[in-house]
């Protein structure tokens, strides 16, 4: 059987979300049952997190300059990543799709943009994850939408992280290569 990828792995989970955010709000109109509303609040705010994603991801184009002053490593940042032991978790973090990362199907320059638009799309992510808390004025679960807000707010910083991690290691590769091209 082959393998889900994780982007297979989010639309499907989106889509399950959404169909059982529908069928608990239908339930709960028709039975008003009070666990229904929390099942239809529960798969609504995932629905959202994960569709949101997608969209976001859909929606911001490739067109960063790695050179940008955005994109350059900051002071702090070689530190912060010591501190978060980076390199010990970093292999571990799933890809949305691989093939945008491919040494062997990109150049290390297209690697890079990869890199920036991920970063970028990370980022607007985190902002967003923060939406749901408008939610909690309907139905009055601040700290639930509080703590799904943050775990996913968190979740999408480590990968801003990641990107920023990898991209200058990515930089010197290409600057390598180059360098060996020119060099006679």
């Amino acid at each position: 059987m082959k393998k889900m990828t994780f982007r297979t792995f989010i639309f499907v989970a989106a889509g399950c979300t959404g169909i059982l955010t529908a069928l608990a709000a239908l339930g709960y109109a028709h039975s008003s049952a009070g666990w229904l509303l929390s099942c239809a609040i529960t798969f609504g705010t995932t629905f959202y997190h994960l569709a949101m994603r997608l969209l976001v991801g859909h929606l911001i184009p490739n067109t960063f300059d790695y050179h940008s002053h955005w994109f350059q490593p900051k002071p702090f940042e070689a530190k912060l990543y010591r501190t978060l032991r980076v390199k010990k978790w970093k292999d571990r973090m799933p890809t949305y799709d691989p093939r945008l990362f491919s040494m062997t199907e990109n150049t290390p320059e297209q690697i890079l943009r990869n890199m920036c638009q991920s970063e970028i799309v990370h980022e607007v992510i985190v902002l967003l994850s923060f939406i749901p808390l408008l939610f909690s004025l309907l139905w009055d679960s601040f700290f639930v939408f509080l703590i799904t807000s943050i775990f996913a707010a968190v979740t999408d910083t480590s990968f801003v992280i990641l990107q920023r991690y990898n991209r200058p290691r990515v930089e010197r590769l290409m600057n390598r290569q180059n360098s060996r091209r020119c060099t006679p």
